[in-house]
């Protein structure tokens, strides 16, 4: 007898639908499976059989040829030890295999014939319902995630006999997700209240914020580079629905998704010793790195020159293009990298120059250091923000002695990003792109506009400042994104000067 159950492939960020396919017939008792299986798939004949026979059910005295189709897709994971036994079981007569059309089915099981938690539940329900399949069966400790996606039917179960049960008509504990389980929550953050002094690195971070602009903050030890830049979460515009869906399948396939990773803008912050397939991501069937899981979010490098120079040169790409392609024997995958690049480095090795009374590093060893962050990859970050050495007892004199409410919180500062943010939603409706870092050099005329006087201070900063095309494109997109902030239709001088002030001289 045939059966076919439908099942998923992760593959990148997204799913490919694959039927798991039984035949069962005469001859000597055997069971193979085929289809282009990874380890943990191949181990799947093993963990069925034992959670089939200690369901209750005898399966051992047939030949079953199990066939995960299209054979040529890789399939990995133990995603698919449900979808195998519910079509050995059909296949058997257990269950009506009619009963299973429009059902997708993914889950691990158990010896013992429970059903375990897997990752990646999230794209398997948005492939279910692009293609228009009716209902999801998983694991209980799925449902919740699974919910996420409107218009598909949702039933969770904690073993293998209570899908068979419930199939063929009998008493079964089924869990349905609950209403309103995914509302949106209120998330904590550190506050830019906590930063004393840095003003200019402060404005820096808003304007980024506003933007979605890169950042590279410079300065010595101690100054607050690290403080700052955990904070900018605290003031970025809420994740849209859209986002937050995006979001939330890349962390679904890495297991990493819970209710504090839905509501908020990634912050990932890798070390310095990250691998080029950590950043990127890698894996014979490529899982998404470090970037690709701060998209729509901040991709915090600390101590950016002590990068391996090939982690700094692989950034230029995705910071292009918002998108990074990793190629394998298989084909190609492509992983959604649209973040924001808050970068922060010292201006030499130990960390004082040009405070000559504490740094004692050579001239050339000051240029091999600033060196290891070229110039391809400084052309790519719009803002570059110093930090001074404070003195912190006449700062916390000061912040002591003087009227807090001076001293702006994060909620004040968001409120103005919300602003600016609205008002580039309004302008790029009809884009994908919703922030000014993402606008294209054909776009600039028409949404960064110049007077002829405006045009030539540009010309005298680009021949002072040796600026690249990039580089003057750049400077008009923050432009235009301080003028936001402004709420201004046009673009003022003062806001082209304030730009060029963030530029690395």
């Amino acid at each position: 007898m045939f059966c076919s159950v439908f099942s998923a492939a992760l593959y990148g960020v997204s799913c490919v639908k694959v039927s798991v396919e039984v035949s069962v017939s005469g001859g000597l008792p055997n069971f193979q499976m085929v289809g282009l299986l990874s380890s943990e798939v191949r181990e799947a004949k093993e963990r069925v059989s034992a959670a089939v026979t200690n369901s209750g059910y005898e399966i051992f005295s047939r030949k079953i040829t199990v066939n995960l189709a299209p054979a040529d897709i890789r399939k990995e994971g133990s995603a698919f030890d449900l979808p195998i036994a519910m079509a050995i079981l059909c296949g058997l007569g257990f269950v009506n295999c009619k009963c299973m059309e429009d059902t997708v089915f993914a889950g691990e099981l158990g010896l013992d014939g429970s059903l375990k938690e897997i990752p990646g539940i999230l794209p398997i329900a948005v492939m279910a319902y692009d293609e228009n399949i009716k209902r999801l069966v998983v694991p209980k400790g799925n449902v919740r995630e699974a919910a996420l996606i409107e218009g598909v039917e949702v039933l969770g179960f904690e073993c293998l006999k209570d899908i068979v049960d419930y199939y063929n008509g009998e008493d079964a504990e089924v869990i349905v997700p609950d209403v309103g389980q995914s509302e949106q929550k209120e998330v904590e953050y550190a506050d830019f209240k906590d930063v004393l002094g840095q003003q200019n690195a402060k404005r820096g971070a808003e304007i980024a914020a506003a933007g979605m602009h890169n950042l590279l903050l410079i300065g010595p030890p101690g100054s607050g580079k690290t403080m700052i830049a955990k904070r900018i979460p605290s003031i970025l515009h809420s994740l849209s629905k859209d986002e937050m869906l995006e979001v939330a399948k890349v962390y679904s396939i890495m297991g990493m998704l819970n209710p504090d990773i839905m509501f908020k803008r990634p912050f990932r912050e890798p070390s310095n010793s990250v691998s080029l397939a950590g950043l990127m991501g890698g894996k014979a069937n490529p899982r998404p790195g470090e970037i690709t899981l701060a998209n729509k979010g901040v991709l915090f490098l600390d101590e950016f020159p002590e990068f391996r120079r090939e982690t700094i040169e692989a950034l230029r790409l995705p910071l292009e293009e918002k998108k990074i392609r990793v190629s394998r024997s298989g084909g190609t995958v492509t992983f959604p990298a649209d973040f924001m690049l808050v970068a922060a480095m010292n201006p030499c090795h130990c960390g004082y120059y040009p405070d000559r009374n504490k740094c004692n590093c050579l001239e050339r060893d000051i240029k091999k250091y600033q060196s290891k962050v070229n110039g391809p990859i400084l052309d790519r970050i719009d803002l570059c923000a110093k930090t001074e050495q404070i003195d912190i007892i006449s700062q916390r004199r000061s912040y002591k002695s003087e009227d807090k409410t001076i001293i702006e919180d994060s909620k004040t500062i968001k409120e103005r990003v919300d602003k600016a943010a609205l008002i580039q939603f309004d302008r790029y409706k009809d884009k994908s792109n919703k922030f000014n870092s993402g606008l294209e050099n054909s776009e600039l005329e028409k949404y960064c506009p110049l007077s002829d006087t405006q045009e030539k201070l540009l010309e005298q900063a680009v021949k002072k400042l040796d600026l690249s095309a990039r580089s003057y494109s750049r400077v008009l997109k923050v432009s235009r994104t301080i003028a936001d902030l402004d709420e201004s239709e046009k673009i003022r001088d003062e806001h082209i000067l304030e730009a060029l002030s963030f530029k690395m001289k």
